[in-house]
This record gives structure tokens, C-alpha cells and sequence, in this order.
């Protein structure tokens, strides 16, 4: 199976702060998932974010497919970037790059995800379906995000 990469970017009309303030709180992570997943963040919630932080998550990424998630917090330079990596989950590999950049009309945040199916060759028939249901969830995230904070657009 080979490495996947999704890259999204947006423009948050926010200060540089407050975009850091939400988005580093792994408790907010469930405002902007579509509810069909049935996200909840399990471990207990923390203050600040720092590199090692393990969080716990519920997650049902198809309907009736129940998960458990742990990621771990592996690189944070506030107000800048963090990093998550997938230590027990659905993924064979998830890495997942959250940048934040102040511009002129506020806060420019850029996800990259790099992510690999399970089961090597087996999952090929459903790697379309999983990278078309990312592609919703981020989707999903721009409108969550845009009802949050207002729309980045002119």
C-alpha cells in the first residue's frame, strides 16, 4: 500500500493566539468532526499541549465500526505547529502536521496528513473509499471551522 498524502489549507479570520488556543485543545477536535463519526475524546483533558501527550479518542470513521484511537503528541512549537502520530488505530500509519501562520487577514492553518491502509495489498479495492471519507471529514472541518470563527473569505 502506498504512503497517502492529503494537504488542506485555510484562512481563519482569527488571531494567531486564539486559532492556537483552540486547536491545540484535543477536547475542541470534536466541534469540528462530522457527528456521524461519533467522536469523543476519552483521556482525561489537559491545559496545554506538549510533545509526548498521549490522547485517547472514540471514533466511528464508517457507520456501525466502533474504534478506539490513541495519538500521541509528538512535536509542538506553539503557536506554530504540532504534530500527531496514530499509535493504536485504524491506520497502519498516520501523521498528521497542524501549521499555523499569522497573514494579513488572520490565521493561515495548513493540515498535512500522511496515512497508510492496513493490510498492505488487501486494502486497495478500499483505499478509494477511505481517502473520498478524509476528504469529507476535512470537508466537513472548513464549514465547522467557518461557523466558529466566520468565514476567511473576502
Amino acid at each position: 500500500m502506498p504512503l497517502e498524502k492529503l494537504e488542506r489549507t485555510q484562512l481563519i479570520p482569527t488571531t494567531l493566539a486564539e486559532a492556537w488556543s483552540f486547536f491545540s485543545r484535543p477536547g475542541n477536535l470534536a466541534a469540528i468532526t462530522p457527528p456521524s463519526m461519533a467522536f469523543q475524546v476519552t483521556s482525561a483533558p489537559q491545559e496545554t499541549m506538549y510533545a509526548g501527550m498521549i490522547v485517547t479518542y472514540k471514533v466511528s470513521p464508517m457507520p456501525g465500526l466502533p474504534l478506539n484511537w490513541v495519538t500521541e503528541i509528538t512535536h509542538v512549537e506553539a503557536p506554530s505547529f504540532f504534530i500527531d502520530e496514530q499509535r493504536i488505530g485504524p491506520y497502519h500509519f498516520w501523521h498528521h502536521q497542524h501549521h499555523f501562520r499569522e497573514v494579513a487577514d488572520g490565521v493561515e492553518m495548513r493540515d498535512i496528513v500522511h496515512y497508510q491502509l492496513p493490510f498492505g495489498p488487501l486494502a486497495l479495492p478500499v483505499s478509494w473509499l477511505v481517502k473520498r471519507r478524509l476528504e469529507a471529514i476535512f470537508g466537513y472541518r472548513v464549514q465547522a471551522v467557518e461557523r466558529i470563527f466566520g468565514s476567511g473569505k473576502p
